[in-house]
């Protein structure tokens, strides 16, 4: 069976550690959610765009984007922003793709490999990074209870593929999370890990700007 890909690029955050919604700020010409769409084109045969709650954004406000085929806004957290791009999604949709509009340099290939591992049996797909620091667990004094053993551990990025129905089902229960596959795997869904990518990093603060405007003038990105 042919599967049908859609995805949901989730802009509906505040910004609030950014001092704004940082994903309408400009970045090499274009703004970061114009770089997140025209990535997840490329994997989608519909794309539908989150935005803030009460925006104002309208298609000619995407000049430079690879046209989103449906806007909504989002909820008051990034699970019901979540919800509320998933009802827009065609129920004919086989796998659906979550994906950040905070990380504009996810490439073509990362999200190929999410998709192929949902298409080859997975629940969920999600690329993840080794995490090179020492992480502690401390307790609510701050007194270490046990050094965790990083070698297993993984800092996780979008994009995040699913199978359509293990997303619905884990977003019925109207759950929260910082994190789709979160649900999923609550639900006893099967979720993968893919390698991620050094500069898929999230634009969460303006030196994270800053960072990612560099990284296009120093012609790494794009």
């Amino acid at each position: 069976m042919a599967e049908v890909v859609w995805s949901i690029v989730v802009a509906g955050g505040s910004g609030a550690r950014f001092g704004g919604p940082k994903q309408f700020h400009d970045l090499g010409g274009r703004t970061v959610v114009d770089w997140a769409l025209a990535a997840t084109r490329e994997v989608s045969q519909g794309v539908v765009l989150v935005v803030p709650e009460a925006s104002s954004i309208e298609l000619v406000d995407l000049p430079h984007a690879d046209r989103p085929d449906a806007i909504v806004q989002g909820g008051s957290t990034r699970s019901e922003s979540v919800r509320c791009g998933l009802a827009a999604v065609p129920l004919d949709a086989t796998i659906v793709v979550v994906h950040d509009a905070a990380r504009p340099f996810a490439t073509a290939a990362l999200f190929d490999a999410v998709v192929s591992a949902v298409r080859h049996g997975a629940d969920a797909a999600i690329p993840g990074v080794p995490v090179t620091d020492t992480v502690k667990e401390v307790d609510e004094h701050g007194l270490v209870v046990r050094t965790v053993d990083r070698s297993r551990l993984r800092a996780v990025q979008t994009p995040q593929a699913f199978r359509a129905v293990a997303l619905r089902a884990a977003h019925a229960g109207g759950g929260e999370s910082t994190d789709d596959a979160a649900l999923v795997e609550t639900q006893g869904g099967r979720v993968v890990v893919v390698p991620g990518e050094a500069l898929n990093r999230k634009i969460t603060m303006p030196e994270d700007l800053q960072w990612a405007r560099e990284r296009i003038v120093a012609g790494e990105a794009g």
